[in-house]
């Protein structure tokens, strides 16, 4: 039993070492694969008109402060 929980440590940290890593690969494949879409002109599929469009924020006002009295 002991020897299974060593190996087990072990490949956990292991995988916590690890799991960085493949986000991060992860990450900078799709960013290639945006940059090659791009350049030959490809929209996204999730790209839609209301995105490109500007939110409107608008701010309430609180006219006797934030704290309660």
């Amino acid at each position: 039993m002991n020897t299974f929980l060593n190996y087990l440590v072990v490949a956990s940290l292991f995988a916590l070492v690890l799991a960085p890593v493949a986000l991060g690969l992860a990450r900078e494949r799709r960013i290639d694969r945006q940059l090659r879409e791009a350049e030959r002109g490809e929209a996204a599929p999730t790209e839609t008109e209301s995105a490109a469009r500007p939110h409107k924020v608008t701010r309430r006002s609180y006219p006797q402060g934030w704290a309660k009295a």
